[in-house]
């Protein structure tokens, strides 16, 4: 059956390495984690079983490009797939709930975030799910290099809504990594199926350069050998712009991908370069997840990438087809400071974290209500080291996740009020008429009041909620909830938030720390005296028993050593000159934290409240190490 349904339905005559072993444990019902190289075939691990699942394969993935891609590729084969995103229109996301609950689905797709929403977790008690698909799994460990909180939750999802068993997909899974995400979703060691990492036709290089000369080396690069599409990755989008418009300059046919630009633009460099209309794509790490081209020629890495684990993840997008490919990489130390930036960025301070901690102590009752944006501006966090620390609460029995409710329930009528009552008799046309009468509108939108319709109508809020969702389904309103509240249930509420926030104070600076120290664990690693193929498999916990011969060391058969251009001292600046717009414009006082952040370009919630970006002086230092600057500031701070 596995193989007739891999010739029929896929056209494959052969599984590539380790596929079929994951694929029979799935269908004799067992949990699993498919560990392989980018490129290697992880999607058919879960694609042939959905076909041979009497119920739907739900898929967590982290990014959008990924999904439209595995659902082309999936409408090609004729397997009925689909995915939610936020970007639909109210009738698209109303027809794919609705294939999925009743059975028309084989496979839906939906980011992590998916799960807190209300509307879907009422749908998703109606549907039948047989297998739960983790992509990206390793964002569910502390010791990875993606953590994403909120995959900490998917085991307690797939609990809460009886998923039976669960695939866990990831590329660049350290032995540490691999055992964290194991032992939380209960996926037994003999049922974890790893393939090689190393990859013969990827020849890696490192050509270390000044910063003022790669522009004049990346048009070598791409002018030479091997011929064909390339990828060159950047830190900062305004770099990928910078380069795209030299490329193209220069009679390159290029374009620019990261987040700063609107998702039908992505979507449509993305689709040009799956077709072979654009050649190169200058882009920030988000471009390349997912993406199943073959003939990947170049991957460059114009800037150093986040850690060792993204530089594996990238390199593996070249040279699907075994063809040769060129992995090069510029050597330059200079954007060490911008990437340590993004850590110190995610780090929140003392202040900001006791900020949040108060507002739980204070919470009237047992539950504590947690608008994220508000939150967000409020303590001058980023929103995702907020929900980490949210959960470091959890963790430290605080709190307790509850439920999230739309604090907005709106809609349309497409059918008066009056006859959507009448297709109710006795006592359901009497909830629904109680339900329409909590419902104001103004001009085009009705806006419901659904805990007086909850209190007059003496039915709990789910009842409520799951009319509403009929009544859209049968096309009779159009519903947009909006304004996503988190409640959790205050489990302690006489903690100290003092001494809490000095605990967590410092796991933030020790999740710092490890950062850190990776970024500086990937330079030494590219200044290596050995193999690169060798090093990089054995950091993944692959033996290579002899040197690749291809790679720069074993060719120069000398370690590289990166440049480093020289930056003027700190005291040569005037900083009251340079922090002389935010002080300007800022409500508060302006803390060193925040004064450093803005002289590094590294944004936060207050600095965009600020509109910061567009003052002089913002990002006036992002050369300069980070902690220098923060020195800096102390010294010179009134």
């Amino acid at each position: 059956m596995i193989e007739e349904t891999l010739k029929r339905t896929f056209g494959f005559e052969t599984f590539k390495t380790g596929q079929r072993q994951v694929i029979e444990k799935i269908t004799a019902g067992k949990s699993a984690a498919s560990i392989f190289p980018t490129g290697a075939g992880k999607s058919l691990c879960y694609q042939l079983p959905a076909i041979l699942e009497q119920g739907l394969t739900l898929v967590v993935s982290p990014l959008l490009s990924l999904m439209k891609n595995q659902i082309d590729f999936l409408k090609s084969k004729h397997i009925p797939a689909a995915k939610l995103d936020s970007g639909m229109s109210a009738q698209d996301y109303r027809e794919t709930l609705e294939a999925a609950r009743t059975g028309q689905l084989k496979i839906l797709m939906i980011a992590v975030e998916r799960f807190k929403n209300e509307r879907f977790r009422t749908q998703l008690r109606q549907m039948n799910v047989s297998l739960l698909v983790v992509d990206e799994a390793h964002c569910i460990s502390e010791w990875g290099h993606n953590f994403r909180p909120d995959y900490l939750k998917i085991p307690l999802y797939q609990k809460e809504f009886g998923i039976k068993k669960a695939l866990l997909l990831t590329a660049t899974a350290t032995p540490a990594v691999i055992d964290d995400m194991c032992e939380k979703f209960a996926v037994s060691r003999e049922n974890v199926v790893k393939t090689g990492f190393y990859r013969e036709n990827l020849f890696l290089r490192i050509r270390p350069v000044a910063e003022e000369k790669k522009d004049a080396l990346l048009q070598e690069v791409l002018a030479g050998k091997p011929a064909g599409p390339a990828i060159v990755y950047v830190t900062l989008q305004k770099t990928a712009n910078r380069i795209t418009q030299m490329l193209r300059n220069n009679g390159l046919d290029a374009a620019a991908y990261h987040a700063g630009m609107k998702n039908e633009d992505r979507e449509a460099v993305q689709n040009d370069f799956m077709a072979g209309k654009t050649g190169t794509v200058v882009a920030t790490i988000a471009f390349g997840m997912g993406i199943d081209k073959e003939n990947i020629r170049k991957v460059i890495h114009y800037d150093l990438p986040k850690s060792i684990e993204g530089y594996s993840q990238e390199i593996g997008r070249a040279g699907r087809d075994g063809n040769p490919s060129l992995c090069c990489l510029f050597g330059n130390k200079n954007g060490v400071p911008v990437l340590e930036n993004f850590a110190y960025g995610d780090t929140p301070d003392f202040d900001g974290i006791r900020q949040v901690l108060e507002d739980i102590s204070q919470s009237k009752g047992s539950l504590f209500e947690f608008r994220p944006y508000a939150v967000s501006r409020m303590s001058d966090i980023r929103l995702l080291p907020l929900k980490t620390l949210l959960v470091y609460l959890e963790m430290a029995n605080i709190i307790s996740p509850k439920y999230t409710y739309f604090e907005i329930y709106a809609f349309k009528y497409l059918i008066p009020a009056r006859a959507i009552i009448e297709k109710f008799k006795g006592e359901r046309a009497q909830f629904v008429k109680t339900i329409l009468d909590n419902a104001k509108t103004a001009r085009t939108w009705t806006q419901i009041d659904i805990d007086n319709a909850v209190d007059e109508s003496g039915s709990d809020r789910q009842r409520v909620l799951t009319a509403l969702e009929y009544f859209h389904e049968k096309k009779w309103i159009d519903l947009q909830p909006k304004s996503a509240v988190e409640v959790f249930e205050i489990l302690n509420s006489a903690f100290d938030p003092e001494s809490t926030a000095r605990d967590l104070t410092d796991l933030f600076l020790e999740k710092e720390k490890k950062e850190i120290s990776r970024l500086h664990a990937m330079v030494e690693f590219f200044e290596t005296d050995q193999c690169l193929a060798k090093s990089l498999s054995g950091y993944f916990g692959e033996r290579l028993d002899n040197n690749c011969r291809r790679c720069s060391v074993c060719m120069e058969k000398t370690p590289v050593k990166l440049v480093s251009s020289h930056v003027p001292s700190l005291e040569r600046m005037n900083y009251h000159a340079l922090v002389q717009p935010l002080l300007d414009t800022a409500e508060s006082p302006v803390s060193v934290t925040l004064a450093t952040r803005f002289l590094c370009g590294v944004s936060s919630p207050r600095l965009v409240a600020y509109k910061a970006r567009q003052m002089p002086g913002f990002g006036r230092l992002e050369a300069w190490p980070y902690k220098s600057v923060e020195k800096w500031v102390r010294l010179n701070h009134i």
